[in-house]
């Protein structure tokens, strides 16, 4: 499939994506937009997605409440009822848990976590009202194995993926789906900030980090197909998944 074929159930959506300003962010907006949804890119900063076709870019603080209501009813009067939600705004905060700030541990939560809850809690109940939608949230693949200096970033992401499937279980009876995908080491900004491809490829035993057995790092795009396939209508009997796209790093024994 290339990235301008149609995909069921799609074109004519409405998209919410959060972190929508680089990286994978931007990624999601650009395929779902090629694809034919309309897509409300919410961000702290107006990034790429301001000059794609079919996007339209939102100022959204997940760690506000307020904020993301507010964004939230904006997309509905400007673009009409969200179809689509997908949650990818998140930050990274890495080291060991004893030389980590309070700062640091609230940010990571507020962010990652509670981001995740707030933009769920603004979408889901006019999806469950109107007996239709799908939720994506992307989580991490150390949410699942354990990582040196990722207690808290893992904990976090650990934490979605839960939500993920409990969420799913609550809207399961409306036909609205939830699921979430696990990306390993992705080439984005992130990643540079704690390590580099070569050394996520490789693996460190010595630091119980796993390498990448498919001998890559992820681009973007391939995170942003996976959200693509579990918003479409071709994952329809799909949900309370969490979806791994990290090259079989996260392999056990």
């Amino acid at each position: 499939m290339t990235a301008t074929e149609p995909v069921a159930g799609i074109a004519g959506r409405v998209a919410l994506v959060t972190g929508a300003g680089q990286g994978i962010g931007a990624a999601i907006c650009a395929r779902l937009a090629a694809a034919g949804a309309r897509v409300a890119a919410f961000d702290l900063h107006h990034g790429e997605p301001q000059s794609l076709p079919r996007v339209v870019a939102f100022h959204c603080d997940v760690r506000d409440p307020q904020t993301v209501e507010a964004a939230t009813r904006s997309v509905q009067r400007e673009l009409g009822p969200v179809d689509i939600a997908v949650n990818v705004a998140g930050v990274l905060r890495h080291g060991p848990l004893t030389r980590l700030s309070e700062h640091d541990l609230r940010e990571l939560f507020e962010v990652n976590t509670f981001g995740v809850i707030r933009v769920c809690r603004a979408v889901a109940g006019p999806m469950e009202r109107r007996r239709k939608g799908a939720i994506v949230n992307v989580a991490s693949n150390a949410g699942h194995v354990p990582r040196v200096g990722l207690a808290a970033y893992g904990a976090s992401k650990a934490a979605v993926i839960a939500f993920t499937r409990h969420l799913a279980l609550e809207l399961a009876p409306a036909g609205v789906r939830c699921n979430s995908v696990s990306p390993g080491s992705t080439d984005t900004a992130m990643l540079a900030a704690l390590t580099s491809a070569d050394q996520a490829i490789a693996g460190d035993a010595g630091r119980f980090r796993l390498g990448i057995p498919l001998g890559r790092v992820a681009q973007p795009a391939d995170v942003a197909e996976a959200v693509l396939w579990l918003a479409s209508e071709q994952a329809r009997h799909v949900t309370m998944q969490d979806l791994v796209v990290d090259g079989g790093a996260s392999l056990t024994g």
